[in-house]
């Protein structure tokens, strides 16, 4: 199988598959939320905040709950406000019951999120679809976050195998998978063969699968076209902040793909981003928080360090 082959069969299946870890995030220090938030006013998400500091935002991918982040906020949460996503009908989480842009919705009520609460310029860490969001909010409204650190994701996931591919030529196979996406929910052997190609350890593996059939198949399925048939790789040169972008390439390894062609894959896509920077993990699969958790939060350490921004 060739490179881009390998990628987009890799690629699609995050997509189809994220998770969480067993432990709840109540265990971590209490929030110090400056504002009383009004859930009524985003019905696309749920947020938990953990620590205090400087705001920070973090997005899970698809049917993952914001619990993904554990580790993460335990490592941030005495130097930043961590304000933990958890998005509609993901992990066992209500749903809407209007998905109609689905993804349209999560970045207008994360971006009123954001001034209702008056985040200033927050840190916005994002994995698979929370990076794809992410370069969503800082296009749609560059004053609007601070740096962003993207974890294994692209602009536009359906070029993969294409680079010349147009939303237009994409929406046919994402509205055929949109279709059979929405009619039910994968099998747990899938899910979990599903699983084992974007995360290493065994009991997360297992957790992953839970998570993923207990998302809702509507929400899940029009995530996916939404993911499919949006292409930011115009849109991410209106980005004025410093972004970090941490990719994964060790899952395609028995496909033949190599360190140096996978990130010449993500430069593309990235090639308008004005102040970015790609690293590539050496061993991690797509969790890169869970598979290579320390040279995770040594890259994201260090950006931080160097591209920090003023408290809240």
């Amino acid at each position: 199988m060739n490179l881009n082959a390998s990628l987009r069969s890799c690629l699609a299946a995050f997509l189809l598959l994220t998770a969480s870890t067993p432990a709840a995030l109540a265990t971590a220090a209490a929030p110090t939320a400056a504002v009383a938030d009004t859930p009524a006013s985003h019905p696309a998400f749920t947020v938990q905040v953990v620590g205090k500091g400087q705001p920070m935002l973090l997005i899970p991918g698809l049917t993952c709950p914001g619990a993904v982040w554990e580790a993460t906020v335990a490592h941030y949460q005495k130097q930043y406000q961590c304000h933990v996503v958890s998005l509609a009908g993901f992990g066992g989480t209500p749903a809407l019951p209007n998905t109609q842009q689905f993804l349209q919705q999560v970045r207008d009520q994360l971006l009123a999120y954001i001034k209702t609460q008056k985040l200033t310029r927050p840190v916005v860490v994002g994995h698979s679809l929370g990076g794809f969001m992410a370069l969503w909010l800082s296009a749609t409204q560059p004053e609007a976050v601070g740096p962003l650190v993207i974890v294994d994701s692209l602009p536009f996931l359906a070029a993969i195998q294409n680079p010349a591919l147009t939303v237009e030529q994409a929406k046919p196979m994402a509205e055929n998978m949109r279709q059979q996406m929405s009619q039910g929910k994968m099998s747990a052997a899938v899910a979990r063969q599903t699983s084992a190609s974007m995360m290493s350890d065994t009991a997360r593996i297992s957790q992953a699968t839970r998570w993923s059939l207990a998302s809702d198949p509507a929400t899940v399925a029009q995530a996916y076209y939404d993911l499919m048939t949006t292409d930011l790789r115009q849109d991410v040169a209106r980005i004025q902040q410093p972004t970090l972008v941490l990719g994964a390439w060790a899952a395609y390894k028995a496909y033949g793909s190599t360190k140096e062609g996978t990130k010449a894959v993500f430069e593309q896509q990235y090639a308008k981003l004005p102040q970015h920077r790609i690293e590539m993990s050496e061993a991690g699969k797509h969790f890169l928080m869970w598979d290579d958790t320390q040279w995770f939060f040594a890259q994201t350490d260090a950006f931080l360090k160097q591209n920090s921004v003023a408290k809240k």
